[in-house]
């Protein structure tokens, strides 16, 4: 079965090779001005030997511009080339220092009109665009610097103002190697040529172009539609949030990246802070990363998914729908805000009532640290002894409350940050409780002196320091997520705010993590997590030495070699993600759970907006909830609102399927207009049940998705329900890399030639927004559509299923 769907060359095959074949190219001229570089260094070396100061001079400047530019190309060397740009003829014949024609505008006369009345012109210029400007031996540019001059149309260019520009590309590689190819067609009505060969085009382009080139009026207007509807979006002022609402097909998240380009190169300065893509699953940020790559050694675009926002965390579990109900739930600020200080007290004690003596302390023995071994906190001690002045002291479990409550009345300081007002607390209590104020004369200057001594004593007992530090430990994120999972604990934590049923689902989800909260997370797991990491703080960290005074008076500074002084200029691409953005685009936000939007909102505290989303589309069960906090999330910084209307990427046969589906789900909801039309009518198949088959699916899966892939020449998607996705993998095990399992969540914002959609009863039936969700399925594919019903279904005669019947 396997050798009949070998893959076949097909367009993208042979674009994707011909740019292999230009990157080779790059990297050997790389490795060219690599080997210069290094010679120069070399030969730096030897005019050292000559020891006059001129030669030492001399050397030590090609050492260092040899050296930076070595060091430059090194660090550029992975992902070197995302771009291309095919030009019409210029105005003028001009060429800038990087070899590329300077003119914007095209020559008169560069499209011409043939006897059948269709444009035509030729490809006059192709320039590639890099992270750094390479010249061939002859001088004719290989890549383009994104920050030249001549890369600029790469980014500004729209369909309503292309300038000279027919067809944009995004290249994507990995290292040395292209893995693919995404074409923008900024002018579809034109029939381009490139070497004597019309010019191909890729992905959406190709729909475009399809349309575009269509004879008659009406299609023209579609298309000039579609353009002016994109163009607004794209060049929006960006000093506020826009809002961007479309349905399938209508072009949003291709919209939002290049708007996100656009105005990083518009105003490079203004967005240096960064610009933050969140898309709602990796299989959409492995989507956008081929159209919209990361610009430059600073990074300036990162595009992360929901369940990798949070640095050390990636999401690779998945919860239940009625367990993401409660952890995507507004709720849970408040249950979180009460186990971040209840994990305090794990085991009773200090401030949360326990029952018996608990681990005591003195200011003279030693006590257990105040973490396991696996990182889980360990029971707080309730009783504090110390011995100062000779007289013994102690603070017991009800005054140690009492102590915990006046540091919690600071309530809007994280708990880890508190640690220096318990300290201070403690003393007071301790001060108070000896009786030291009483037998020390009432100078005030005395009694200050007497305080000093007294707390410098109780600060310098190691015991002291080791009930400080057990008594309010510093908490990490995830050893409260662990703790969580008590039930009885998270019964008395989430009391009045969740019902008793949703407390104990939550805590046995919760197991997974582990008693030190390493195990598996969930992309709801993920927000919860960065909620905890703002109610907890990071505690303060020591200072870094300062200067030696001896080396201020001695003149003498660090001796550095010149290798060292170039990895400082070197861009750190090891360091953590930005703590906030200038500018933060959020990708299918219909998707966003209130606790979701809290951990974006935290990232663009002050910054401006795209949001990008479909009501209709939405897989969150309370929308208004999720309104809420996206509200909050965003302020009141002023909206612009656009939508998009026009749906170019189903066909209409398959957006008819669709639309009965959008009628159940969103009485009234008006679906975009689909505007082509492919003739080939949506296949209905019934899987027949074995007996040992409990599913009903599997033959008749395999059979079906190996039909489409005989018909289409790119991707087949098999969209199931969301715990049906490793069934459906091993069931098409072995039909090649063309075809891909994906459970209903994981579709959204995805397209494939062709789509198997499988018991869209079984999808309806998962979550509350199942009809939604049900109706994203069935959105997917740009050619064939196949609807694969099971028993559940109840297909009628014609293998059609109850949800799809008219």
């Amino acid at each position: 079965m396997a050798a009949q769907h070998a893959p076949v060359e097909s367009p993208r095959d042979r674009e994707t090779v011909g740019e292999q074949h230009h990157l080779d190219l790059v990297y050997r001229r790389l490795e060219e001005k690599i080997h210069e570089a290094e010679f120069l260094m070399a030969d730096a070396a030897r005019r050292g030997q000559v020891g006059t100061p001129g030669a030492l001079a001399e050397r030590d400047a090609q050492v260092f511009r040899a050296g930076l530019h070595l060091n430059r190309l090194n660090a550029e060397f992975e992902d070197f080339l995302f771009g291309r740009i095919d030009l019409l003829p210029g105005k003028d014949g001009k060429r800038g220092p990087d070899g590329a024609h300077t003119s914007v505008e095209p020559a008169d006369g560069a499209i011409r009109t043939d006897e059948e009345g269709r444009a035509r012109a030729e490809i006059a210029e192709t320039l590639h665009i890099g992270r750094l400007g390479v010249l061939a031996a002859d001088y004719t540019p290989l890549v383009i610097d994104w920050r030249a001059p001549a890369a600029a149309p790469f980014y500004r260019a729209t369909p309503v103002d292309p300038g000279r520009v027919v067809r944009r590309r995004v290249i994507r590689s990995k290292g040395r190697k292209v893995l693919g190819v995404e074409d923008d067609l900024l002018r579809p009505e034109v029939t381009a040529t490139l070497d004597g060969e019309e010019l191909a085009v890729i992905g959406d382009g190709a729909l475009m172009a399809a349309l575009g080139r269509a004879r008659g009026h009406t299609m023209r207007d579609i298309v000039s539609s579609i353009q002016a509807e994109q163009d607004q979006v794209i060049r929006a002022p960006a000093a506020s949030v826009t809002e961007v609402d479309g349905g399938p097909g209508t072009g949003k998240t291709a919209v939002a990246l290049h708007r996100a380009a656009y105005l990083l190169y518009q105003d490079r300065r203004r967005y240096a802070g960064g610009i933050l893509v969140v898309s709602p699953t990796p299989l959409l940020v492995a989507y956008t990363e081929g159209v919209l790559p990361s610009l430059g050694e600073e990074g300036q675009v990162a595009i992360r998914a929901l369940g990798s926002l949070v640095d050390g965390a990636e999401a690779t579990a998945h919860d239940a729908p009625e367990i993401a109900r409660i952890k995507g739930s507004a709720r849970m600020q408040q249950v979180l805000r009460r186990a971040a200080r209840g994990a305090l007290d794990l085991g009773g004690g200090g401030g949360g009532g326990g029952d018996g003596e608990g681990a005591s302390t003195t200011a003279t023995s030693t006590t257990a640290t105040s973490t396991t071994a696996d990182g889980a906190p360990r029971p707080a001690p309730d009783r504090l002894r110390v011995v100062v002045f000779g007289r013994r002291t102690e603070l017991g479990p009800e005054e140690l409350r009492e102590v915990r409550r006046a540091v919690f009345g600071n309530a809007g300081t994280p708990v880890n940050l508190l640690r220096p007002r318990a300290r201070r607390l403690l003393l007071d209590a301790l001060w108070a409780k000896s009786g030291a104020a009483d037998r020390h004369p009432t100078d005030p200057e005395l009694a200050r002196e007497a305080r000093e001594a007294f707390d410098e004593d109780v600060v310098d007992e190691p015991g002291f320091q080791e009930f400080l530090a057990a008594w309010w430990p510093e908490l990490g994120p995830r050893a409260v997520l662990a703790a969580m999972a008590d039930e009885r604990r998270l019964g008395r934590w989430s009391r009045r705010v969740l019902t008793p049923a949703e407390a104990r689902r939550l805590a046995r989800a919760l197991r997974r993590l582990g008693p030190d909260g390493r195990g598996p997370l969930s992309v709801h797991d993920v927000a919860l997590l960065d909620e905890l990491r703002t109610l907890l703080g990071a505690p303060a960290r020591p200072r870094r030495r300062e200067a030696d005074p001896l080396d201020q008076l001695t003149g003498l500074e660090e001796v550095t070699t010149f290798a060292d002084r170039t990895a400082r200029r070197a861009p750190d691409r090891t360091a953590g993600e930005r703590a906030e953005y200038a500018h933060v685009i959020v990708d299918e936000a219909q998707d966003l759970t209130p606790m979701q939007w809290r951990m974006v909102g935290r990232r663009g505290r002050h910054a401006t907006w795209t949001i990008v989303g479909d009501p209709a589309q939405s897989s969150w069960s309370d929308p208004e909830e999720a309104g809420a906090a996206r509200d909050e999330a965003l302020g009141r910084r002023p909206r612009r609102r656009f939508t998009l209307t026009v749906n170019y990427r189903n066909p209409a046969e398959v957006a008819e399927v669709a639309a009965k589906v959008l009628a159940l789900a969103m009485p009234g909801a008006r679906p975009p207009r689909a505007v082509r039309s492919t003739g080939l009518v949506p296949r209905y198949a019934v899987a027949e049940v074995t007996g040992t088959d409990g599913w009903g699916a599997g033959a008749a899966l395999r059979a079906e998705a190996a039909r489409l892939l005989d018909e289409v020449e790119g991707t087949v998607g098999v969209v199931v329900a969301m715990g049906r996705r490793a069934e459906a993998r091993r069931l098409l095990a072995g039909l090649g890399e063309r075809v891909v399992a994906l459970g209903s969540l994981e579709a959204k914002g995805l397209e494939y030639d062709a789509t198997l959609v499988v018991s869209p009863a079984e999808i309806a039936d998962e979550s509350p927004a199942g009809l939604r969700v049900l109706y994203v399925a069935l959105t997917r594919a740009t050619q064939r559509l196949t609807v694969l019903s099971t028993e559940r279904d109840a297909p009628d005669a014609d293998g059609v299923p109850d949800l799809l019947r008219d």
